[in-house]
C-alpha cells in the first residue's frame, strides 16, 4: 500500500495476529514494513492491497468476531474450577452439547459447562436462544506437563556422529541403543539427547541439516540398523547383502580410520539396496499384525507420507514441479498414481514402521538401563517447503512465506530458515490436529522432547518470499491452545518437554512456559547478569526448571571455548566481523572470567582420568589430566551446583573434540552436520573407544552423586 500506514491496516493486522511493530529490547521499538504486513495478511487469506480492500476486510473481520458464538478452539485447564471465558460469554439460555473423544454426548445449559469432562479434545456445539449455532473444539488439558522423575544428568549427541564399528558410515539406532545401555547402567546417566531424526528430503545430494526435514511426522530410515530388522536373517540373496556389508565397512573405515566426512547419501544408497532385499521377505503373522496396527494408527498421514516418497522416486523431491494433478494429494491423478505405485508405497510404509520400531526399542533399552527419562528427541521448527509434510498438509501452511528471525545483536541481517509456517487460523479451525498428530507420533518413542525455538508456540517471524529477513514481521499463534495440546499429549505419554528458549524472548514467554511445566535451556556462557553488572551468574542464581549445559550443537565445544580455538576457526574461514586480535582478546577475557569464578568456588583441580573412575569404569591407568581437562570438569561441577533439574554433557567434550557440529553462517565453508566425534587431534573416535575413554570416564565421574540418587 502506498503512503503512510493507516489505522485501519494496523487494526486489521491486530485482529489477525500480525504485528506492525516489535520490541527487540525494552527501550527500542521497530516498525515493520507495510509490505510485510500486507503479505502476511495475504497468506492468511486477507486482501489488504488497497485502502478499500483494507476497509472491507476490517469490516468483515469485526462483524465475524462480533457475531460468532465461539472461537474455533477453546481451552480448559483441568485444575480450573471455572468455565473458559469463551463459554461464560455465551448468551443466557444457550444450550451446549459436548461430544467427547470417546463419542459420549452430554447436554449442558448451566455453569460449569465443562464439569466432569475427561482430558482430551472434544467437540462442542452451542445453540443460542436466537437460533445461532456454533461448533468448536474444546481442549481439556492437564495444568502442567510431566516433570522429570528426579534430578539427573545426560549425554547430548548428534546421532550421525556416533559411529560404532558396526555402523554403515554414520551413527544409527543400534548405536543409540548401545550408548543408552552403557550410559544408564555404567555411567548412571538419566537421558541421552539426540538431534532431530525426522525424514530428510529424498535425492542426492540431500540437505545434511536435520533441522530442515521433509517430514517431522515420520522418522528417517537412514537411521535403521539393517541387521536388526528381523527379516534380515531370512533374506535369500545373502551374496548381495554380503557385498553391501563390505561396501559399508569401507564407508565406515573411511570415516573412522582415514578422516573422511560422513557421507549420508552414500550410507542411504547402501541401506536402501539392502532394505529392498530384506523387505522382500514376507512378514510372519505376528509381525503382520503389528504392521497392520501401525498402519491403522497413522492412517491417512502415513499413506500420504509413503505416497510422497514413491512419487519423488519418479518425479523428483520437489512436489511443486510435479505433473498436473500430482501436486494435490487428494486429486484423482494422485489416487491413480498411488494405486500404480502400490509396491513402492508399501516399501516406504514399511520403512516408517521399522524405524518407529527401532526408535521404541532404543527407548526401552534406555529405561531398562535405569534411565528415568531415556531418549530425548528433538522437534525441528518446521519442514522443507518442497517436502512430504508441505505436500500433504498444504491447507495449513502459509503459502509464499518463510520462517526466520529479525536482525539482532548476533546477526544484523536477520535469518531466513527457508521453512513455511503453519497458518494459525487453519490450526485453530481443525482443533490443532496436525500439531496433535505430530506430537503423538513423537511421544511414541520419546522419554522427553526438546522443542527447537520454543518461542514459535507464541509467534514466528514471517518473511515474504523474495524479501530479505529484515522485511518480515511477527505473526502470533494462540499460545494457550498450543501449550494445552502439548500438555495433553505429553501427559498422555508421561514425557518431559524441554524448550530451546535461547536468544531474544518476548516478555512473559519464559514465565508462561515455566508455569505450564516446560523446562527451559540454560547455556553456561550466556548465563550472565544482563540487567546488572554483566558478570557470570553464580550457580545458585540459575533457574531450576531447565536443562543446563556447557554448549550446544551450534556452539563451540567446551575445550574450544576455553582455549580460544573457536576464534581461530572463524578467522581461518573469514567469518570474523571484527579484527582477529579484538575477537581473541574478548574470547580470552570471557574464558578467564568464568575460570576465575570456577576457581573461586574451588571447582578446578588436577584430578586425572586415572584418579576417580569408581563405578564408571573400574580400574585403569594413565597420566594425570591436563589443565584443559580439569577446566572442562570444573565447568560441569559448576553445572552440578546449579539447581537445574537436568544437566546435559556434550558427548564430544568427553574426548576433547574442538569442532562444532554446526557453524552458523556457513554453508560450503565448513562441513556442517558431517563430522564424526573426534579427539583433540581431530581423530575420529568410534563408540567402542568412546565409552572406554579415560577422559570421558573422569568427566562423568563429576556426576557420581546423581548416580547415587
Amino acid at each position: 500500500m502506498p503512503g503512510a500506514r493507516t489505522d485501519e491496516l494496523a487494526r486489521l493486522a491486530e485482529l489477525h495476529g500480525v504485528a506492525v511493530s516489535y520490541r527487540p529490547a525494552p527501550d527500542r521499538t521497530v516498525t515493520v514494513p507495510d509490505s510485510a504486513v500486507v503479505a502476511a495478511l495475504h497468506a492468511l487469506g486477507v486482501d489488504a492491497t488497497t485502502p478499500e480492500a483494507v476497509r472491507a476486510a476490517l469490516a468483515d473481520r469485526e462483524r465475524a468476531l462480533r457475531e460468532r458464538l465461539l472461537p474455533p478452539t477453546v481451552v480448559h485447564w483441568a485444575g480450573d474450577p471455572h468455565d473458559p471465558a469463551a463459554l461464560t460469554a455465551l448468551p443466557p439460555g444457550t444450550r451446549v452439547r459436548v461430544e467427547t473423544e470417546e463419542g459420549e454426548e452430554s447436554y449442558r445449559v448451566s455453569a460449569p459447562l465443562v464439569a466432569g469432562l475427561p482430558l482430551g479434545v472434544h467437540r462442542v456445539t452451542a445453540t443460542a436462544p436466537d437460533g445461532r449455532t456454533a461448533h468448536a473444539h474444546l481442549v481439556v488439558a492437564p495444568d502442567r506437563l510431566p516433570a522429570p522423575p528426579r534430578r539427573s544428568y545426560g549425554l547430548l549427541v548428534q546421532l550421525y556422529s556416533l559411529l560404532s564399528r558396526r555402523s554403515w558410515g554414520m551413527g544409527d539406532l543400534g548405536d543409540l541403543a548401545e550408548l543408552a545401555g552403557w550410559a544408564g547402567r555404567i555411567a548412571g546417566a538419566g537421558f541421552v539427547q539426540v538431534n532431530p531424526l525426522h525424514s530428510a528430503v529424498p535425492g542426492a545430494p540431500t540437505d545434511p541439516s536435520p533441522y530442515r526435514p521433509s517430514s517431522r511426522r515420520f522418522p528417517d530410515p537412514v537411521h535403521l540398523r539393517v541387521e536388526d530388522v528381523p527379516e534380515y536373517a531370512y533374506a535369500e540373496d545373502r551374496e548381495r547383502l554380503a557385498g553391501l556389508l563390505e561396501r559399508a565397512a569401507r564407508l565406515r573405515a573411511a570415516v573412522l580410520d582415514k578422516g573422511a566426512l560422513i557421507d549420508r547419501d552414500a550410507v542411504w544408497e547402501l541401506k536402501r539396496e539392502a532394505l529392498e532385499t530384506v523387505l522382500a521377505v514376507p512378514l510372519g503373522p505376528g509381525r503382520r499384525a503389528a504392521y497392520d496396527a501401525f498402519r491403522a494408527a497413522h492412517g491417512q498421514a502415513l499413506d500420504d507420507h509413503a505416497t510422497y516418497y514413491a512419487l519423488a522416486e519418479i518425479h523428483g523431491p520437489d512436489w511443486t514441479t510435479w505433473p498436473d494433478g500430482l501436486c494435490d494429494p487428494r486429486s484423482a491423478a494422485t489416487a491413480r498414481a498411488r494405486a500404480g505405485l502400490a509396491d513402492r508405497v508399501a516399501f516406504h510404509t514399511r520403512l516408517a514402521w521399522l524405524t518407529d520400531g527401532q526408535l521404541r526399542a532404543a527407548q526401552r533399552t534406555a529405561r531398562e538401563a535405569g534411565m528415568p527419562v531415556g531418549i530425548v528427541h528433538d522437534l525441528a521448527v518446521g519442514v522443507h517447503p518442497a517436502g512430504a509434510d508441505s505436500w500433504a498438509q498444504q491447507d495449513v501452511f502459509a503459502a509464499g512465506m518463510s520462517v526466520g528471525a529479525p536482525p539482532d545483536a548476533f546477526n544484523a541481517r536477520g535469518q531466513d530458515w527457508g521453512l513455511p509456517p503453519w497458518r494459525p487460523d487453519r490450526l485453530a479451525s481443525c482443533g490443532y490436529a496436525p500439531f496433535r498428530e505430530l506430537l503423538r507420533a513423537l511421544f511414541r518413542y520419546a522419554g522427553a522432547l526438546r522443542i527447537d525455538h520454543v518461542m514459535g508456540l507464541f509467534r514466528l517471524w514471517w518473511i515474504p518470499q523474495g524479501s530479505p529477513p529484515t522485511e518480515g514481521t511477527y505473526v502470533h499463534y494462540d499460545a494457550e491452545a498450543m501449550l494445552a495440546v502439548l500438555a495433553l499429549e505429553a501427559g498422555r505419554a508421561g514425557s518431559v518437554v524441554i524448550g530451546e528458549d535461547l536468544g531474544t524472548v518476548e516478555p512473559g514467554v519464559r514465565e508462561t512456559l515455566q508455569r505450564r511445566g516446560v523446562l527451559g535451556t540454560s547455556v553456561l556462557w550466556f548465563e550472565r547478569d544482563w540487567t546488572g553488572d554483566g558478570r557470570p551468574l553464580s550457580p545458585e542464581r540459575w533457574r531450576a526448571d531447565c536443562l543446563a549445559t556447557a554448549t550446544t550443537h551450534d556452539l563451540p565445544p567446551t575445550a574450544a571455548r576455553l582455549t580460544g580455538d573457536h576464534v581461530e576457526l572463524r578467522d581461518r574461514l573469514g567469518l570474523l566481523t571484527r579484527p582477529a586480535a579484538e575477537e581473541r582478546a574478548e574470547a580470552v577475557a570471557d574464558a578467564a572470567e568464568w575460570l576465575a569464578l570456577l576457581d573461586g568456588l574451588g571447582l578446578v583441580d588436577s584430578v586425572g582420568p586415572a584418579d576417580s573412575l569408581g563405578p564408571v569404569g573400574g580400574t585403569a591407568t594413565g597420566p594425570p589430566g591436563t589443565d584443559e581437562e580439569a577446566q572442562v570438569r570444573a565447568v560441569h561441577r559448576f553445572l552440578l551446583r546449579t539447581p537445574a533439574r537436568l544437566i546435559g554433557v556434550w558427548l564430544p567434550d568427553g574426548v576433547g573434540d574442538r569442532r562444532p557440529q554446526n557453524l552458523p553462517g556457513t554453508c560450503a565453508e565448513y562441513p556442517n552436520w558431517r563430522l564424526p566425534i573426534a579427539d583433540r587431534e581431530g581423530r575420529a573416535v568410534p563408540l567402542e573407544e568412546l565409552t572406554a575413554a579415560l577422559r570421558l570416564r573422569a568427566l562423568l565421574e563429576v556426576f557420581a552423586q546423581l548416580r547415587q540418587g
